[in-house]
């Protein structure tokens, strides 16, 4: 049941809902004390890594996918059912709706740039939530109090100066791995810009090898003879022009037969040269680059053994991993529901609930079942022979 009764406060007709955090163009000066800027040059170096190695790309997709979607159950059924449908029909931005569509994107900044900002958006009258936002951490900076517990988010205005948003309660902000020395988080890219730099020479290297060695080159030479020693020139040109007529015949897909008379030798520029196998390096690169984000490498396509499967203990790893990014995310999904609830004048508690993660094979679930059955079986035998004897 509802505690209390909000008073509605009248909206002019065709008011819109109005965010706070709004794209913002840098600005050279203006920099204050006290501020920190999330849109450090580690930035863009991340979007680069992301979009020119497919695997971490892949490896962060994953990850989002492997999280699951989200619900939450309410002591109070009315009030659950409408923070179900809240749930799966806010709109979120861009054409899309659902809190899971937005725990994608939230999720994706995460990970990538390790912050994540976000907005909840009041309707007009204050009395429901018009949307909740994905914001740019590129647009937003921390302005650090006094203590750990005093921090502000922060924006530039039409002036190009740096103050607090002014309704912080309306704000989420979630750090990945927050460390001593970076309490805003860290990107899961982190360590990767050495190997990835290595790995892309390593590219860049074989495609000019390739281009080199595979669109191939002739050395056409020619000795004149003693008796021919006055016609040299004139030989050379005839030799070349009759060249370069077989090389055009076959570029249009025609034989041609190239026929001199004299001591004409003729080489393949470069066939003598190998091109370094890269094979094993790459492999070593992309082993750090998956070790960094805990999934195993026959999902992301890379068959290193012929019987490459999940094993129990790397299921139980990841699962561990995914939990553990999803008590980062909670308490975000927490403040979006209890305002809501607040809004609407219910006082109920309520709980998070996400979607099980399964790894594991139907069989091997099955499987599992019945030996847990079996020894269930076992043990209550046990207890009836027992009991018999000690009567």
């Amino acid at each position: 049941m509802k505690l209390f009764n909000l008073k509605k406060k009248d909206a002019p007709a065709g008011a819109a809902a109005t965010p706070q955090i709004k794209r913002s163009e840098p600005v050279p000066f203006g920099l204050a004390g006290g501020y920190s800027p999330l849109q450090t040059g580690d930035k863009r170096l991340y979007r680069a890594i992301r979009e020119a190695v497919p695997v971490v790309d892949a490896c962060i997709s994953k990850i989002i996918r492997l999280c699951g979607g989200v619900s939450v159950a309410c002591g109070d059924p009315a009030a659950g059912e409408g923070l179900r449908k809240f749930f799966e029909q806010v709109d979120v931005g861009r054409g899309q709706r659902g809190i899971n569509a937005f725990l994608d994107q939230y999720l994706d900044s995460m990970l990538m740039f390790g912050q994540a900002v976000g907005e909840i958006v009041p309707a007009p009258g204050n009395d429901d939530i018009a949307a909740v936002l994905c914001g740019r951490v590129d647009d937003v900076q921390v302005w650090e109090g006094d203590g750990p517990l005093d921090f502000k988010l922060c924006g530039r205005d039409q002036y190009g100066q740096v103050k607090p948003f002014p309704h912080q309660n309306l704000l989420l902000f979630t750090p990945f791995n927050p460390e001593a020395y970076a309490p805003y988080g860290v990107s899961l890219l982190r360590s990767m810009p050495f190997l990835t730099e290595l790995m892309g020479k390593i590219y860049c290297a074989t495609g000019v090898n390739w281009e080199r060695m595979g669109n191939v080159r002739y050395a056409v030479v020619y000795k004149p003879g003693e008796w021919e020693r006055g016609l040299a020139q004139e030989r050379s040109k005839q030799l070349a022009a009759e060249w370069s007529r077989a090389m055009e015949s076959t570029r249009n897909g025609c034989v041609r037969d190239f026929v001199a008379v004299g001591d004409v030798e003729i080489k393949v520029i470069g066939a003598d040269n190998q091109i370094l196998d890269s094979s094993v390096p790459i492999r070593q690169i992309l082993e750090q680059l998956v070790s960094k984000t805990g999934i195993p490498p026959f999902m992301l396509g890379l068959s290193w053994s012929s019987t490459e499967r999940m094993s129990t203990q790397q299921a139980d790893l990841l699962t561990t991993e995914m939990t553990a990014i999803r008590r980062t995310l909670t308490p975000a999904l927490e403040r979006i529901a209890q305002m809501w609830l607040r809004m609407h004048g219910y006082g109920c508690g309520f709980k998070i609930v996400w979607d099980d993660i399964n790894l594991q094979d139907l069989l091997e679930e099955a499987k599992a079942g019945w030996y847990k059955e079996q020894a269930r079986k076992l043990a209550l035998e046990n207890d009836a022979m027992e009991r018999s004897i000690s009567r």
